[in-house]
């Protein structure tokens, strides 16, 4: 069985553990049995809609490299790390079904797939966050003036370094562990003193610091958006607010679930029923925060009228027997539409008449 490398194990959801008050071993095999068919099916719909939505970022943008300002930079950077991430679950899903079968060099680069792009995506929503407080809150400071590609590849290139440090941990500790059946899994075991320290990371930077940064920068964005005499604020208000309103919602249950793993881990929730509880909250709750990359595509790109237009003119370039057959469609149909309102029109005047 596979494990969610930010976790210390999934053996420990279905491996047997004394109950304080009985002593008996904890049966979890119903729960290793759902996760068979659950996580494969959850993390395949995962993969194939974030792959399209973010490939279609990665294409578009490097299409339209030679007029990128600082913020496709980052839109960019977003999306080739969620497609990193992307590209790990097949690996996990195949795992969860059956065995790790990879060897261990792939145990260690899926894993590192998996953390880089797990913390690049948000250090870059954190990133671009930091972009629109400075332009909107600050637009005459020295940075808002230097928004240059450039200035968003030595950003992009700090960001990546950063993700590269949070996820060391997960990718130096990876390892190809035997189970008590012969069958084999990939994890990251740490040390005991690392434990607490991995567990207490991944909440602090994929849910605290982020929520505090975009809370203070967007409560700053949003009064300085609204002072603005333009018809456009309203919809860039209810934008920020989505933003927030997504990324608070699908994170929050993954990070309260693996600071109670975290708990539990440390005995201070030692139960069958919190174990077996734990590890079917686990799976839907991962699989909620994962899908949050899927969005990333409609929250930073597809929502801003730039990006549409510059989607639509890539896609004309690319297929305009596509665009020529639709607008011919389109064409017939206003046509027909017209034909038949044209009837009803002589029809009804001739009954009134």
């Amino acid at each position: 069985m596979t494990q969610d490398p930010s976790l210390e194990s999934y053996k420990d959801y279905y491996s047997q553990s004394d109950d304080d008050n009985t002593g008996q071993p904890c049966n979890n095999g119903h729960t290793k049995a759902f996760s068979e068919v659950f996580l494969p099916t959850l993390y395949s719909i995962v993969f194939i809609i974030g792959f399209i939505g973010n490939s279609l970022v990665v294409w578009v943008l490097f299409r339209c490299r030679r007029k990128s300002n600082m913020t496709d930079v980052c839109l960019f950077n977003l999306a080739l790390s969620d497609l990193l991430f992307l590209v790990s679950l097949p690996f996990w899903a195949h795992a969860a079904m059956a065995e790790w079968i990879f060897g261990k060099f792939l145990c260690h680069t899926v894993t590192g797939l998996y953390m880089l792009g797990l913390y690049g995506s948000i250090f870059f929503m954190v990133l671009m966050t930091l972009d629109r407080y400075v332009i909107i809150v600050h637009p005459y400071s020295i940075f808002s003036r230097n928004r240059s590609a450039k200035m968003g590849v030595v950003l992009a290139s700090c960001v990546w370094m950063l993700s590269l440090f949070a996820a060391l941990p997960n990718i130096i500790f990876a390892h190809v562990h035997n189970e008590t059946n012969h069958s084999q899994y990939c994890s990251s075991h740490f040390p005991v003193d690392w434990n607490s320290f991995t567990y207490l990371e991944l909440n602090l930077l994929s849910l605290v610091l982020p929520l505090i940064i975009m809370g203070y920068c967007y409560a700053r964005v949003i009064p300085t958006l609204i002072s603005i005499k333009s018809q456009k604020r309203h919809k860039i208000v209810r934008l920020i607010l989505a933003v927030v309103a997504v990324y608070f919602l699908f994170w929050t249950p993954y990070n309260v679930a693996i600071f109670l793993q975290f708990l539990h881990q440390n005995s201070y929730l030692d139960s069958c029923e919190w174990s077996t509880g734990l590890s079917l909250a686990m799976q839907w709750v991962e699989t909620i925060a994962f899908s949050h990359c899927c969005l990333n595509p409609i929250i930073y790109g597809f929502v801003g009228e730039k990006f549409r237009r510059t989607v639509i003119k890539v896609v004309k370039e690319q297929f305009p027997m596509c665009f020529r057959q639709c607008a011919t469609f389109s064409q017939q149909l206003s046509e027909r539409r017209g034909s038949v309102f044209s009837r009803s029109t002589e029809y009804s005047s001739t009954h009134i008449m």
